[in-house]
């Protein structure tokens, strides 16, 4: 997926009131737009390199949107916002070969009356739903991890993919690293009890669970490789 245009480097100063955040450009100081108003835990040091793209839409407050930080050598896509962007993109191209035998993709689909999955996918057998979870989390080396606080939407989520796979459709549950050069997927047990347990239960009830990375260029991010999913490390 491409950005809107190519990358503009800065420095992090700070992010306030959830969807701000100051950055130093080699010229000037400037407030950007945060794509994600989630906790970003152990990201936002002062002084870390970050990323952003400038907007042609005139009408826009903020014209600056934040795309990557870097925290030591890895760098970290932050805008949840372009995440099933990703996935679409990677699902007409095939890229996910545990998914490449449905042909008809369709964003946004509700299931009962109060649930809204990612994605419904078919093709002439079978039918399926897929939600899509942003990870933007490392606490050691090469190991990402979700979530980076508690989430009642998340659980939520598979609860209802529990309830679909009952009702006889296909359900997954994909976690996008969007973070360059990890090598395993967990789940953060401590941050979120709750969700654990409900995780466990979604995988005896046959809710299957894909993992992805990312890989990052000037001009946009795509999905990468299907990496390992290690359920009880933290």
């Amino acid at each position: 997926m491409d950005f809107e245009n190519e990358l503009i480097p800065g420095v992090l100063i700070k992010r306030y009131k959830r969807f701000f955040v100051d950055i130093k450009l080699k010229d000037k100081i400037i407030t950007a737009h945060c794509p994600n108003p989630g906790s970003m835990l152990k990201l936002l040091n002062k002084g870390n390199p970050v990323w952003i793209t400038k907007s042609n839409n005139s009408e826009r407050k903020l014209k600056y949107t934040l795309q990557i930080i870097q925290v030591n050598e890895k760098k970290f896509c932050i805008n949840t916002h372009i995440t099933n962007k990703i996935i679409y993109e990677a699902l007409n191209k095939r890229l996910v070969k545990k998914l490449s035998m449905y042909n008809f993709i369709k964003p946004e689909q509700k299931f009962g009356s109060n649930t809204r999955f990612d994605f419904f996918l078919s093709n002439s057998n079978k039918k399926a739903f897929l939600e899509v979870k942003s990870v933007s989390l490392i606490r050691s080396k090469n190991h990402a991890e979700f979530p980076d606080a508690v989430t009642s939407r998340g659980k939520k989520h598979l609860e209802s993919l529990i309830l679909a796979n009952k009702e006889g459709y296909e359900t997954y549950l994909m976690f996008l690293i969007q973070i360059e050069n990890c090598k395993s997927f967990g789940i953060a047990s401590d941050i979120d009890p709750e969700y654990f347990k409900v995780l466990q239960n979604a995988l005896k009830k046959n809710v299957k669970i894909l993992c992805y990375d990312c890989k990052f260029s000037n001009k946009g991010i795509e999905i990468n490789k299907e990496i390992n999913f290690l359920l009880n490390e933290k």
